[in-house]
């Protein structure tokens, strides 16, 4: 479970800006919000922000940091680092920042690090036990790594440790338990698009195939929403390649002549003249069905999968092709403590102002980018905003109409 997260020189953040799923002190919508220990999270968050402001960058950046804490251990010593600076000041060859705090069990980790193209120019990992003093594991600077003597696993692997890599990764790899649960909270968040679903298209058609956790609550979202079939069925075929695009690669074809195919059909209904039902029909779901509904589809094994599992799901436009009242419903299901358990996380950007009017977020879940006359983004929660006359925004204001006003910032400047 994610507390906060911090970024800076990294795409369009010069500055370290901090984005926290730390639930205030406001009272509305009890339900959005859990406690583990003495900590009091929230469950869902969304950005908005202008085209170009930044809501992108931020998801990037969470994707990043995860990035390099997982494959900078693979690295060759010359070989450079994934680095991505602010690149409109002179502070371009400064080192990317990134932070997170986060818990596993009862436990509190910070762990962050700071990177150029060709080192890691500083790490550390801090951990706090219930309401016990935060305590350095180690720390990373230019002069070298020092480990404290609680940190038993990382003692004397520091000249182990490359220049292009991070201490945690290595410790990992050599068999450390406590970096190999920390490795392993990167690996359970999952980022993906809104827009381009083909990514996770494999990962559901797997749920719904072999009937692992996830596809009944699958099935039973697919009649909630309406989307005008009664079913999806898995269907097995012979590879046809005269049923693929001309671009597939010749080697790929010949590997796939005579395999079986695995393909998702959504089950229609079939009526007479009368409207009485008679029977049934498959369609395509690749073929026949319309954006929105592959795209429910695809996502729902994402979804449950993070609901079933208590992790992190981050999505960069979510409402991308669905109805509002569509991405309503998928919002719903972790705000709603009978259908996310084990309170799982959900993290997205959007420009559906619609779901600013539905209720269904706290004022501390609501987050805006915007950028600066320097194109630096700054990102800011709805909760913290203090308007013109000195107020705080109310939980009874008309939010939508508010936003789109320009009363809260976060929205394009358009000439005419």
């Amino acid at each position: 479970m994610i507390i906060e997260f911090t970024v800076g020189n990294f795409l369009s953040f010069k500055k370290k800006r901090t984005l926290k799923f730390k639930a205030s002190g406001i009272s509305e919508l009890p339900n959005n919000v859990f406690k583990v220990g003495s900590y009091k999270l929230i469950k869902s968050g969304v950005i908005y922000g202008a085209n170009s402001s930044g809501k992108s960058n931020l998801i990037k950046a969470i994707d990043r940091m995860r990035d390099v804490v997982l494959n900078s251990v693979r690295l060759n010593d010359n070989e450079e680092l994934d680095f991505s600076p602010f690149l409109l000041s002179n502070t371009e060859e400064e080192p990317t920042y990134f932070e997170v705090d986060f818990l596993i069990g009862m436990k509190k980790y910070r762990y962050g690090f700071e990177y150029n193209l060709n080192e890691i120019i500083s790490e550390w990992l801090f951990i706090k036990e219930g309401r016990k003093e935060e305590i350095p594991y180690f720390i990373r600077t230019e002069e070298g790594i020092g480990v404290s003597e609680v940190f038993e696993e990382g003692i004397d692997k520091e000249k182990a440790t490359n220049n292009n890599r991070l201490f945690i990764s290595l410790v990992a790899q050599l068999g450390g338990e406590i970096s190999k649960s920390i490795l392993e909270w990167f690996k359970s968040y999952n980022v993906i698009s809104g827009i381009d679903h083909k990514d996770y298209t494999g990962f559901t058609l797997k749920m719904l195939h072999q009937k692992i956790d996830g596809c009944q609550q699958s099935q039973e979202l697919y009649q909630r929403l309406q989307l005008g079939f009664k079913g999806v069925d898995i269907a097995e075929k012979e590879f046809d390649a005269s049923s693929v695009p001309t671009s597939l690669p010749d080697s790929l074809r010949k590997k796939l002549e005579g395999k079986t195919v695995v393909t998702i059909n959504t089950i229609h209904n079939k009526y007479d003249d009368l409207g009485n039902i008679i029977g049934s029909h498959p369609f395509e779901k690749e073929n026949q069905e319309s954006e929105g509904t592959k795209k429910v589809i695809d996502l729902s094994g994402p979804i449950f999968d993070t609901l079933l599992s208590g992790r992190m799901l981050i999505i960069d436009e979510l409402d991308a092709k669905l109805h509002p009242l569509i991405t309503t419903q998928l919002i719903k299901l972790f705000n709603n403590t009978e259908t996310n358990p084990n309170n799982a996380q959900l993290f997205f950007a959007t420009h559906d102002t619609n779901l600013l009017s539905s209720k269904l977020f706290r004022r501390d879940q609501i987050w805006f980018a915007e950028k600066d006359e320097v194109e630096q983004t700054d990102i800011y929660s709805m909760s913290n905003i203090t308007l013109p006359d000195g107020s705080k925004v109310r939980n009874d204001s008309n939010l939508e109409r508010n936003y789109i006003r320009g009363r809260y910032g976060a929205i394009p400047f358009l000439t005419y």
